[in-house]
């Protein structure tokens, strides 16, 4: 490692691209190895720190630095000093800014610059909890009090005694703004250009006029070097005297200050003793420290006469001091910056003080007297035998300025051992990192950090992942017609991870084609009258989502169009004299356009013209035909380059009688051509080659493949030394490869049967600066962390390859990819899949809850009171993963935060229970109808909260009629569909996970009334994530994961009037499910309660008379569908498998 420092004290390790901070060196006796530092840096002092020797020969080490001298002016600010730089005249008003300069500081907060004018005009840059902020504003604020303020942000923890480059360039309304290697570019807003300040800029502190001394923001404390404005050098004038600068308290060297600090490297077994005078009868500890971490314990001290020890710790990111049962408590301090804590013991009575807080005092039961020791960061493992065990991780961060009893603590004396005893430390610097900048979380994703890793919270964005990086809504109306949707308002993503977000859009699904609709602001007939070419009448259309969506939907669609009513009376299109148009549109590039019709652009004609049936045949519309009676030329533009159409301008409505009415309606789009892309390879030399993949962050792969090979290359992607590569290794074997820079790593999933079985087979790869997976089919999810230190981004330089290689070997072979499967044409319906067959193909419809030969036959069951389903899901696999026991069970509590669940239900009773989920520690869902007929969705994910309760409708749903429920919850947001209810979304909590099966205990008594009430009335196609329980109970009786209690019948909940498909289970009970073997690791009970269906004659009729009016009633408006797209259905699966390792869940419907 290299390490600099100006002081010799304080040193700061270097870091390459992607945060390398280690150099290789040569691997044989006389080799010499050349390193080019990717940035420059200046300093006084270097010092070479080996990590690691050759295996094969002796230690040694030989170095040449290469640099050049380096002169500054520097300025020293005490917190009370100032530069001001005063201007020759009263005011200066600039429409170009230059500031340069450099600083160093051990404090967050100051001001470094600062001007500002009489009419409101002001620039100012400071230091904010370590952070860099910029506030500008060049507008005048009494005519326009906030139009043209802005403020940028940049930087993190620059309070760490080094030296940080600043650059501000403003031209105009223009700035880029650059700290370190970092730049940000915005625009100011508002209408002046220029930045006016009066009589002077200030450096280091905003002053108090007619008050020296005195200043109205915190000053900066630290030292700045080559400041520059508008290229004059401002220390230079100072240092000079020169009359233009004001110096105050200012010195020109810079003072050091002897702050050394430590880092704790290890949350196992860091941890640092000191020795306390043995005769001392108090004890006062005062430390600094600043880490990302919310847990640790910070300081553990034994006082005599007391059977337990004093403890500091962080818990939850808060300061906790805790002794017996007593305990002290902070505010949260795991937020990177430095705090101050102070901790006083004495007689009956122990203190803690917390920065600037007032103090918190504790009292104890006897007189205080230490130990003879303080242990500061966690308990070495030599003192277990004694008590001294770490109640949570020890201490991992930063700690400086030690005092113990009055005397600060020497940390060179403990690094030559000479004092107190250490482990896992690392001294005379802080090696906190900022793994948030830059934000590697995707699509707004909010990101946290440890001291080790980072973390993305996606709630609210529409996306998922360790990045968010995968969007949860389908691509389009053509994917939502896949996963059995009927017509309404979807939320599609037509880029699926790419940088748009997703938008709602009307799916108009019918039996031949879905028709995607997107709606503007103005879709009816408007009149237009006394407009000319000097004054025309202009229409803009704003539309539901944005342009750049528009020509991502409008590309991915097989065909767009767009009708344009126009009807008009002495009002021409276009000048019958020279042609000159007088109407036109824009397209979504804002081009005029002079067509009215048709698919090909260009031709300045009409609908009619194209059909050969104009009134006139000497002109190409039949508006040109200037006639006083009302005339049409209405036409269908359908150039999809073209559409939508964003503006349009009538000229010609001025004359004597002369009117034009028309009207642009919605975008109406169909087919994606993105779903289903078949290509076939004859040779191992084939291939199909694109432009490299931009995947430097993050990439996801997707695709479906046939063949009879054993082996062949689906894609690669090659760099100098990076590579990607995605491939079918063995006939039962995909492997995911790459290289970012940190070796290989390789990903495999085996099939435990073959591959090359000319069948359709899915993979889907992910590759980010969190994780990488591997996903084949329905096989366990191949799942590796990336290391916290190494590499991030994916170099690549050459073309894409698909089907083939660079080498032109191992090429991928397969052939006759078209098929009954192969449009994906919605053969299987409702989640099945499509399989194809020599002469045919066949539905699987194991994971629908439809059945049928093509997955679209309701599966229905009626009961009577007090009969039930328990159904038990036994894990068919483990989820297998490349990783260490703590990563899985962070990546086991992440995947317990999804749930799709659909049924459908007919009933008059209430209350009732439809759905309920316990678990051991007290959590549970339950989805029942209050008293009121009303539907409740209960969550209580955490034992010691009051439960979430989310009513999405009020109208009373117990009415005989049959309702359709449709849940997702993605994280801690759940979207809710009711029939012909508009999606509902609600956010939770942060706790999320579920746990083990306890029974019904903490359960609430609206739920266990509702539970004891049951259910009467009629159920079907109920779906749980990618389960069927209530299909599966009536197609596996006998099975031992089936029970059920009472008399169940099959039954049809849309056409209860046909008895005789209603066949009797009660004389062939499906017997109780045995209790899951314990060795089956992470079982999940999922056990659905139905409750029978009475007075079935009776209903029957009701059911039958109002089916057709219930049908187009739902098929009018329906929900968003949130059942995950093809390449994700499998990830969701596997999440949910990873659930299954450690619990079991109990649904009841």
């Amino acid at each position: 490692m290299l390490l600099y420092s100006d002081t010799g004290r304080a040193w700061k390790q270097f870091r390459q691209e992607d945060n390398i901070g280690t150099f290789s060196g040569n691997i044989n006796s006389d080799g010499i190895v050349h390193h080019k530092l990717s940035h420059s840096i200046r300093t006084r002092f270097l010092r070479f720190l080996p990590v690691d020797w050759s295996p094969g020969g002796w230690m040694g080490l030989r170095v040449e630095v290469y640099g050049c001298a380096y002169k500054s002016d520097v300025a020293d600010f005490n917190g009370r000093s100032s530069l001001l730089y005063r201007f020759n005249q009263k005011s200066t008003s600039t429409v170009k800014d230059v500031i340069s300069l450099r600083f160093k500081s051990q404090r967050g907060d100051g001001v470094l610059v600062h001007g500002e004018g009489q009419r409101g005009d002001y620039i100012t840059l400071e230091l904010h909890k370590g952070r860099l902020a910029l506030h500008i504003n060049l507008d005048d604020v009494k005519m326009h009090p906030s139009s043209g303020h802005v403020s940028v942000f940049l930087g993190s923890l620059l309070d760490d005694q080094h030296w940080h480059s600043v650059l501000i360039e403003r031209f105009n309304k223009q700035i880029n703004f650059t700290v370190d290697r970092l730049t940000k570019h915005v625009r100011t807003g508002g209408l002046d250009d220029s930045l006016e300040v009066d009589y002077e800029l200030s450096f280091g502190g905003i002053p108090l006029p007619g008050k020296p001394g005195t200043f109205l923001r915190k000053n900066f404390h630290g030292c700045m070097e080559n400041l520059y404005y508008n290229g004059v050098n401002i220390i230079d004038l100072a240092k000079r005297r020169k009359p233009q600068i004001y110096s105050g308290n200012v010195t020109f060297t810079c003072s050091e200050p002897q702050l050394v600090s430590a880092t704790f490297l290890s949350s196992s077994s860091s941890f640092l003793s000191l020795p306390l005078d043995a005769a001392t009868e108090t004890l006062s500890v005062t430390f600094q420290f600043r880490t990302w971490n919310r847990e640790g314990m910070l300081l553990s001290a034994w006082l005599r006469r007391e059977s337990e020890r004093l403890l500091l710790l962080l818990v939850h990111g808060q300061l906790r001091l805790t002794h017996h049962r007593s305990a002290l408590q902070s505010q949260a301090l795991s937020d990177g910056q430095w705090h101050t804590v102070s901790i006083s013991v004495g007689g009956f009575q122990v203190s803690l003080s917390v920065d600037d807080e007032p103090p918190s005092t504790m009292q104890l039961k006897d007189i205080a007297q230490p130990e003879r020791s303080v242990l500061i960061g966690g308990c070495p493992s030599v003192l277990t035998n004694q008590g001294c065990r770490n109640p949570t991780l020890a201490y991992q961060g930063c700690m400086r300025s030690v005092i113990i009893n009055n005397q600060p603590i020497n940390f060179n004396l403990v690094q030559q051992g000479l004092l107190g005893n250490y482990s896992k430390l690392q001294f005379d610097i802080c090696g906190i990192r900022d793994r948030c900048l830059p934000n590697y979380c995707e699509h707004d994703g909010e990101c946290s950090q440890s001291w080790n890793t980072l973390f993305c919270d996606c709630s609210g964005t529409g996306y998922t992942g360790a990045t968010c990086h995968n969007s949860i809504f389908e691509p389009s109306c053509e994917a939502h017609r896949l996963t059995g949707s009927a017509s309404g308002f979807f939320s599609i993503d037509p880029d699926g991870s790419g940088p748009l977000k997703s938008t709602v859009v009307y799916c108009n699904i019918t039996d031949d084609k879905v028709w995607t609709v997107v709606n503007h602001n103005s879709t009816e007939m408007v009149r237009v009258q006394g407009s000319s070419l000097q004054k025309p009448h202009v229409m803009k259309f704003n539309y539901s989502t944005s342009l750049e969506q528009l020509r991502t939907l409008v590309g991915r669609s097989e065909q767009c169009q767009q009708e344009v009513v126009y009807l008009c009376r002495k009002s021409r299109l276009f000048n019958t004299w020279d042609g000159t148009p007088l109407s036109w549109w824009l397209d979504r590039a804002g081009e005029r356009r002079t067509y009215w019709g048709g698919f090909l652009p260009g031709v300045q004609q009409c609908a009619c013209s194209l059909d050969e049936n104009c009134i006139d045949m000497n002109h190409f519309c039949n508006c040109d035909a200037d006639h006083s009676s009302w005339e049409n030329d209405t036409g269908v533009l359908s150039y999809k380059e073209h559409l939508p159409v964003t503006e349009i301008l009538v000229g010609d409505t001025n004359r004597s009688g002369s009117e034009a009415i028309y009207r642009v309606g919605s975008l109406h789009c169909y087919g994606d051509r993105f779903l289903w892309n078949a290509a076939s390879f004859y040779q191992e030399s084939s291939y199909l080659h694109f432009p490299m993949l931009q995947a430097e962050l993050s990439i996801d792969i997707s695709l479906y493949f046939k063949t009879t090979a054993p082996s062949g290359v689906f894609l690669e992607n090659l760099g100098a030394k990076d590579f990607i590569r995605v491939e079918l290794s063995a006939p039962s074997v995909v492997t995911f490869t790459f290289d970012v820079g940190n070796g290989p790593v390789v990903l495999m999933v085996k099939s435990h049967v073959p591959l090359n079985d000319k069948q359709w087979h899915y993979v889907r790869a992910e590759r980010n600066v969190k994780e990488a997976s591997l996903q084949v089919d329905q096989l366990p999810l191949r799942f590796l962390e990336a290391p916290s230190e190494g590499h991030t981004h994916l170099q690549l330089n050459s073309q894409l390859f698909i089907g083939g290689t660079a080498s032109r070997q191992r090429g991928f072979l397969g052939s006759g990819c078209p098929g009954h499967c192969s449009s994906q044409n919605s053969l299987c319906h409702n989640r099945g899949k499509c399989i194809e067959k020599s002469s045919g193909y066949v539905c699987d419809c194991t994971h629908s809850a439809y059945g049928g030969p093509n997955c679209k036959k309701e599966v229905s069951m009626s009961f009577e009171s007090g009969s039930s389903v328990t159904y038990t899901f036994q894990e068919p696999f483990s989820v297998m993963r490349n990783h260490s026991r703590q990563s899985s069970a962070i990546f086991a509590q992440s995947s317990n935060s999804r749930e799709s669940i659909a049924f459908s239900f007919l009933t008059t009773q209430t209350p009732a229970m439809l759905l309920t989920v316990n678990t051991y520690h007290q959590q549970y869902m339950a989805i029942i109808l209050a008293h009121n007929g009303s539907l409740q969705i209960w969550y209580r994910l955490n034992r010691e909260k009051e439960p979430d309760i989310f009513t999405p409708t009020s109208l009373n749903l117990a009415n005989g009629e049959l309702h359709r429920v449709q849940i997702h919850r993605e994280g801690r947001d759940m979207y809710v569909q009711v029939s012909f209810e508009k999606v509902k979304k609600k956010k939770f909590g942060k706790s999320l996970t579920l746990g083990k099966v306890t029974g019904r205990a903490g359960v609430d008594e609206e739920v266990l009334q509702a539970g004891s009430r049951g259910f009467i009335g009629c159920l079907s196609s109920v779906q749980f994530n990618h389960l069927a329980p209530l299909k599966a109970a009536i197609l596996n009786r006998g099975s031992s994961l089936v029970s059920v209690l009472g008399n169940l019948v099959e039954s049809n909940c849309g056409e209860l009037a046909d008895k005789s498909s209603s066949r009797s289970l009660s004389g062939k009970k499906l017997t109780n499910a045995a209790q899951s073997d314990s060795a089956v690791i992470g079982g999940l009970i999922a056990a659905v309660v139905l409750i029978t269906l009475c007075a079935v004659a009776v209903m029957t009729r009701f059911l039958y008379r109002h089916r057709n009016e219930r049908t187009q009633q739902m098929a009018s408006v329906k929900e968003k569908d949130h059942q995950p797209r093809p390449e994700l259905r499998y990830r969701a699966e596997l999440d949910l498998h990873g659930a299954m390792r450690d619990s079991r869940k109990e649904y009841f419907i």
